[in-house]
C-alpha cells in the first residue's frame, strides 16, 4: 500500500504493526526533516500515529501541552496529535487548525481511530468487507489488498455523469468509499463507529456594520495566510493574476523577508487558448509585490497526459482544470516542495457566476409573461461555445434564461449540472431509480432560508472537497509537492458562513467584502477583472484535435463492450457539440475520462500502455 503511493512522499517511509493493527507513511519531509519519522509515538510507546498534511498551530499546541507536563520526542507537527489525544481525548480534533488525514492507534485500549479535516483538503478512502477495515489516502492502495479488485460501482456512476465527479462518501470503485470531511471512525471491541464532528452553523450574525465585516475578513485572511507559511523547506504560489491568488500571494509577500517564488501558466494556441490565458495578470501582480515569477506556456500532449492523471486521480472527473493543476504543480516542485493557493475564495465570498442567479431572476420576473416566454422561446435555438468570446456570452445567456422561472435550488442545480437528470437516465442503459442525490442530501442539511447561503453551504458539502480540492490534493501530490489553502482556513470559512448573504454578493457584485477588504492590498484591475475558469480549452480540443480520439473512444464497439450507455444518446450528444447547439465539454470528458480510466483499472492496464493506444487513434 505504501509502494504505490511512493509520489505521495518519496522522503521516507515507516510502518507500526500490533497485533490486528498495522499503519504506515509514506512522507514527504516539510518539518523536522531529521526527526520527523513516521508512525511516531508518545513517550512509553501506548499511542502511535501517522498524519498525512499539516498542522499549522502545532506550535501554540506544543507550548500548551509542555506547560501541562507532556514530553516531545521530536519538532514534528504531527506530534501534537499524540499528547493532545491524551489529554482531550477525540474532541483533540477539534483543537487542530490544519489540512489533515490520520490513523491513531491506542494500544491499551485496542482501538483505533481514523479522521478527515474539516474541509476534507485531504482525501481518505476506506474499505469493510465484515473482517477488515483498511484505509489508504487513495483508493489505489486499498486495491493491493489480497481479496480486493478493480469493480466498477455501477451505482455511482448516475451521480457522476450528472454533477463530473463521485460525491463522498460514494467512490467509483466497488466495496470502498470515501470518509466524509470533518468525519472520525473508530474501531474498538470489534465495532465501528462514525461520526460528524464539526458543522458550519447556519446562525448568521446581524450585529456587525460592513465596515467591522471588511476588517474581520481582512485580519483573519492576514492571519490565515502567515499561519500557513510555517515550513522548513522552501515555499511558493500558484498565481493567475485572480483574486484569490493574488490575495494569497499579497499576504505572502507582508510576511516574508525574501521575495515569494509565483508560478503562473499559460497556454499558446489560438482564440480558445487565448481566453484561458490569464498570464498578463499574473505578471502584474508579481512586478506589484516583487515576487521570483516564473511562467510556462503550454500546449499539453493530453492525449499522453491524460492515462498518467486519471491513474493519480483514482476516480475519473469532467473538470479540466486538474489538468492544468497537474502542469503548473509539475513546474512550480522544479524549486519548491510546498506550494500556496487560492482555492476556496469564490465558495466562500460568492465568486461564481451561479450567485447572480437569484438576483438576476427576481428582476427577469418583473417582465411582462409574453416577453419571458418570447425569451425562453428564442434561448433554445441560440448557438452555445465556451471557448469563443461571443457563443460563451450566447451559452450563459441559454442558461439563464431556461433556468430563470426555476425555485432557487433547482436553478443553482442546473448551472452545476454536467447533463440533468432526466438525460442522464436517458443515456444509461440500466438507470437506477433507487440513486442517491447528493445535491438533495446537501440541500435538506443547508439549513439556510437564504438562497446565496444554503448554495454557499451545498458547495461546501460537495463541489468544493468531492471536485476541486480532490483533483488539487491529487495532482499536487502526483510530483510530490504539498498544496495549502489558506482560504479555507476553518475558522475564515466559519467567518464566511455567519455572514448575511448581501455583504457577500451585492446586487450584480460578486465577492463585495472581499473586494473591499482587498481595496487597499490590490489594484482596481486585478479586483475587476472578469472571472476566468482554472482550466482548459478542452471543448474546442474536442471539436478538433482530440476529435478522433473522442470519435474513437464512444464508438459504438467500445460502448457496447461496457454496456453502460446507449450509443444513440452518445452519438447526438457528440453531433450537437460539434454543431454548437449544446456545451458539450463537461459530459464529452466525462465520458472519455471514465472509458480511459475503465483501461487502466478496471482492465488492468499500465497508464503508459494506454497512453501509447491513444496516440495511435488520435494520429
Amino acid at each position: 500500500m505504501g509502494n504505490v503511493t511512493r509520489h505521495r512522499g518519496p522522503d521516507d517511509e515507516g510502518m507500526h504493526i500490533d497485533g490486528p493493527c498495522g499503519i504506515a507513511m509514506r512522507r514527504l519531509s516539510i518539518i523536522d526533516l531529521a526527526g520527523g519519522h513516521q508512525p511516531l509515538s508518545n513517550v512509553d510507546e501506548t499511542l502511535w500515529v501517522v498524519c498525512n498534511g499539516e498542522i499549522y498551530n502545532y506550535r501554540e499546541l506544543r507550548s500548551e501541552l509542555q506547560a501541562k507536563g507532556y514530553h516531545f520526542k521530536t519538532g514534528s507537527d504531527s506530534e501534537v496529535l499524540l499528547h493532545l489525544y491524551e489529554a482531550e481525548g477525540d474532541d483533540f480534533v477539534l483543537r487542530l487548525n490544519g489540512m489533515f488525514d490520520f490513523a491513531l492507534w491506542d494500544v491499551r485500549r485496542h482501538r483505533l481511530l481514523i479522521g478527515r479535516d474539516r474541509l476534507g483538503v485531504k482525501p481518505l478512502y476506506v474499505m469493510q468487507d465484515g473482517q477488515r477495515l483498511a484505509f489508504a489516502t487513495e483508493a489505489k492502495a486499498l486495491l493491493t489488498l489480497p481479496g480486493v479488485s478493480a469493480e466498477l460501482n455501477r451505482s455511482a456512476v448516475a451521480s457522476y455523469l450528472h454533477l463530473g465527479y463521485v460525491a463522498a462518501p460514494d467512490c467509483i470503485f466497488k466495496g470502498i468509499r470515501k470518509l466524509p470531511p470533518a468525519t472520525l471512525l473508530a474501531v474498538e471491541n470489534g465495532q465501528v463507529r462514525e461520526w460528524r464532528y464539526w458543522r458550519l452553523s447556519p446562525r448568521m450574525n446581524q450585529d456587525l456594520s460592513e465596515r467591522e465585516w471588511i476588517e474581520r475578513v481582512r485580519a483573519q485572511l492576514d492571519a490565515s495566510v502567515r499561519m500557513q507559511m510555517v515550513s522548513d523547506v522552501p515555499i511558493g504560489a500558484f498565481l493567475s493574476g485572480g483574486v484569490d491568488s493574488s490575495a494569497v500571494v499579497g499576504f505572502m509577500a507582508k510576511h516574508s523577508q525574501q521575495p515569494i517564488r509565483t508560478y503562473a501558466i499559460g497556454f499558446s494556441g489560438g482564440e480558445a487558448e487565448a481566453l484561458y490565458n490569464e498570464l498578463p495578470y499574473a505578471r502584474r501582480v508579481a512586478e506589484l509585490f516583487g515576487t521570483q515569477h516564473r511562467e510556462i506556456v503550454v500546449r499539453p500532449d493530453v492525449v499522453s497526459l491524460l492515462p498518467k492523471l486519471l491513474w493519480h486521480m483514482d476516480e475519473p472527473l469532467s473538470d479540466t482544470a486538474f489538468i492544468t493543476t497537474f502542469l503548473v504543480s509539475e513546474f512550480a516542485r522544479q524549486d519548491v516542495k510546498v506550494i500556496l493557493s487560492g482555492v476556496g475564495g469564490d465558495e466562500l465570498f460568492g465568486g461564481y457566476r451561479r450567485y447572480l442567479g437569484d438576483h438576476y431572476a427576481q428582476q427577469y420576473r418583473r417582465l411582462p409573461g409574453w416577453l419571458r416566454r418570447s425569451a425562453a422561446s428564442v434561448a433554445g435555438c441560440l448557438p452555445v461555445d465556451r471557448h469563443s468570446g461571443l457563443l460563451n456570452t450566447l451559452r450563459l445567456a441559454k442558461g439563464f434564461l431556461s433556468s430563470a422561472e426555476m425555485g432557487a435550488d433547482d436553478r443553482y442545480r442546473s448551472y452545476l449540472q454536467v447533463l440533468d437528470r432526466e438525460a442522464v437516465s436517458a443515456l444509461l442503459m440500466q438507470p437506477d431509480a433507487a440513486q442517491t442525490d447528493p445535491l438533495e442530501l446537501a440541500f435538506a442539511g443547508a439549513g439556510h432560508e437564504d438562497p446565496l447561503n444554503r448554495m454557499f453551504a451545498v458547495d461546501a458539502q460537495t463541489q468544493l472537497p468531492d471536485d476541486l480540492l480532490m483533483l488539487t490534493d491529487k495532482m499536487s501530490m502526483a510530483v510530490s509537492l504539498e498544496c495549502r489553502v489558506p482560504l479555507l482556513d476553518h475558522q475564515l470559512v466559519e467567518l464566511a458562513a455567519s455572514m448575511p448573504a448581501a455583504i457577500k454578493v451585492r446586487g450584480g457584485h460578486l465577492k463585495y467584502v472581499l473586494k473591499e477588504a482587498l481595496s487597499d492590498l490590490l489594484p482596481a484591475d486585478i479586483l475587476e477583472r472578469k472571472k476566468r475558469g482554472f482550466g482548459t480549452p478542452m471543448g474546442a480540443w474536442l471539436k478538433n484535435e482530440l476529435a478522433p480520439l473522442l470519435g474513437r473512444l464512444l464508438a459504438s464497439d467500445v460502448i457496447q463492450r461496457r454496456g453502460l450507455f446507449r450509443q444513440p444518446v452518445i452519438d447526438r450528444l457528440v453531433a450537437d457539440h460539434q454543431a454548437n447547439r449544446f456545451d458539450g465539454t463537461d459530459v464529452l470528458l466525462a465520458l472519455l475520462n471514465l472509458e480511459i480510466w475503465s483501461r487502466i483499472y478496471l482492465d488492468h492496464r499500465d497508464p503508459t500502455d494506454v497512453a501509447a493506444e491513444l496516440k495511435g487513434y488520435a494520429s
